[in-house]
């Protein structure tokens, strides 16, 4: 009967195991990018306010929901 260490032996269990490695990797990174680019927007926004701009004018702007531009400004006044 073939084991789980036998399995892991195998040509296509490597190659597969370090596809999903790699993948895992790429989406890790992407999600990162995603998450810093999202910071950045979030802390510009009281700067677009002290600029005179209006909640909803910030959130065409910076590509954001109004909900996220007024809560991260409630979240600001606290």
């Amino acid at each position: 009967m073939l084991e789980l260490q036998d399995l892991k032996q195998t040509r296509f269990y490597q190659e597969a195991f370090g596809d999903g490695i790699e993948q895992g990797i790429e989406q890790g990174i992407e999600q990162g990018i995603e998450q810093g680019i999202n910071l950045q927007k979030l802390k510009t926004i009281p700067l677009l306010q002290d600029l005179g701009l209006t909640p909803q004018q910030i959130s065409e702007r910076l590509e954001l929901t109004l909900e996220t531009v007024l809560n991260y400004l409630a979240q600001q006044q606290q």
